[in-house]
């Protein structure tokens, strides 16, 4: 199954040196998420070959504008486009407002049902669920409420021995079967087992997606294990107080997230303007945490 992530926007407040506001794509089993959604989002998606109306669910982690100004534009691009299959989103309860009004003043009636869903920023839950994963939210520490994501992959069914399949000139519509726990009746009339056909499935990736924080450690709990974390690096830890001071993080504050939530990989982004060059952010996360990189628009990320 298919599960990465494409950066589309990176910088924090405001869009500089070629870099956008945060925005990332998620793709899973060729189904399309998009996490947050700033400004010159659309823009992004038509740079990089990645088709805008295959995106079905949108996650808005927060109400800055670097986090969210892009969405309506979407929105409307797809309504002129002809969209006509809904789109869900999922964000804080004033965006339905912001989006009603928007849409209300410029009498924008659109072709394709919206559904909002509102996220808690106190708590953790469930937010969607299907057929390959499940997502969740959890509260961050921002100087708004914000809301951070952890995507995870459903338990996929146990992978079949090839050979098997031809030694025992096993019907391809029995496999599915044998891989749900089935046992199989050759020819001869011998049983076999499942577990004797198949190998354990792949252990479920997850995917979490932290959005803007000050270096709190109350989250800690809702992050742990991940195959892959985004957490937000706004600053250089010589710019701690800074940091402090506006609720974001260091560049090595997210490696000791990283490290300390036993992630695999991080990745940093939500680079404050300040920094024409990212490499120093890159090399102050790795002294904590060597496996990390930089999000850099266009990269594509596999879970």
């Amino acid at each position: 199954m298919k599960f990465e992530v494409t950066i589309l926007g990176s910088s924090s407040s405001t869009p500089i040196f070629n870099r956008n506001p945060s925005a990332q794509l998620l793709n899973v089993n060729e189904k399309f998420i998009l996490i947050d959604c700033g400004e010159a989002t659309q823009n992004q998606l038509l740079h990089f070959g990645l088709k805008a109306n295959r995106i079905d669910h949108i996650f808005i982690s927060h109400l800055h504008g670097d986090h969210y100004l892009g969405l309506v534009g979407l929105l409307s691009s797809l309504h002129l486009n002809g969209r006509t299959k809904p789109m869900d989103i999922f964000g804080p309860p004033e965006l339905k407002e912001i989006i009603d009004l928007q849409f209300k003043h410029s009498q924008t009636f659109l072709r394709y049902p919206l559904n909002f869903n509102i996220t808690n920023s106190t708590a953790s839950e469930k937010l969607f669920e299907n057929f390959d994963i499940v997502v969740e939210s959890f509260p961050l520490d921002h100087r708004i409420s914000c809301t951070g994501f952890r995507f995870t992959e459903k338990q996929r069914l146990r992978k079949m021995i090839k050979e098997k399949i031809q030694e025992l000139s096993i019907p391809a519509e029995k496999v599915q079967y044998i891989k749900k726990g089935e046992s199989f009746t050759d020819k001869n009339g011998r049983i076999h087992k499942a577990e004797d056909l198949t190998t354990e499935a792949d252990r479920p990736k997850v995917y979490v997606y932290c959005s803007d924080t000050i270096c709190s450690w109350k989250y800690l709990d809702f992050i742990r294990d991940s195959d892959t974390l985004y957490h937000e690096a706004t600053f250089l830890h010589d710019m701690h107080a800074r940091a402090e001071e506006t609720f974001h993080t260091t560049a090595l504050q997210a490696a000791e997230v990283a490290l300390k939530s036993n992630a695999q990989k991080l990745i940093i982004g939500h680079f404050s303007a300040r920094y024409r060059e990212l490499d120093p952010l890159l090399q102050e996360a790795k002294t904590i945490f060597p496996n990390t990189f930089l999000a850099i628009e266009g990269l594509t990320f596999e879970i």
